[in-house]
């Protein structure tokens, strides 16, 4: 398995636990970690990377994934569905370095491994949506995620 599929393995997986126990985010990260002894350094700081920004940007996230996710209220998404589509909506939004057909593609595999049949196509007609009508945002300072 690649660095960045299995880093965003991880990063779906810490963002489920964060919402389902919110212990804060260094906490959830550590307890996670602690699982994980012998990871190489970039999966973890990718993961990481991709759970901070996500959270740090969640409300503009979740905002903009209701705005494309037609007759669906994000609360009553799968807890995985909504948590592929928020880390892949961060990788659209912020991450410039990322091209957005790869945060599809990665965010659909995500999908289709971990969720119900059918929510590959979900979550690829949601991001590309997404992909289409929104413009990569700049984190303030000039960094891109």
């Amino acid at each position: 398995m690649r660095k960045r599929t299995q880093a965003r393995e991880y990063a779906l997986q810490i963002l489920y636990l964060n919402e389902l126990n919110p212990l804060g985010i260094n906490e959830a990260l550590d307890a996670f970690w602690r699982q994980y002894g012998n990871l190489t350094p970039d999966i973890k700081l990718f993961a990481e990377g991709l759970v901070r920004g996500t959270l740090s940007h969640l409300e503009e996230i979740d905002a903009v994934i209701s705005r494309y996710a037609e007759n669906w209220q994000l609360n009553r998404m799968a807890i995985i569905d909504r948590n592929i589509l928020r880390f892949a909506a961060y990788e659209l939004l912020y991450c410039e370095d990322i091209p957005p057909k790869v945060a599809i593609n990665e965010a659909v595999n995500i999908a289709k491994k971990y969720s119900q049949e059918d929510a590959g196509k979900f979550v690829n007609g949601i991001l590309d949506k997404i992909n289409h009508t929104e413009k990569a945002r700049e984190i303030p300072g000039g960094e891109t995620a």
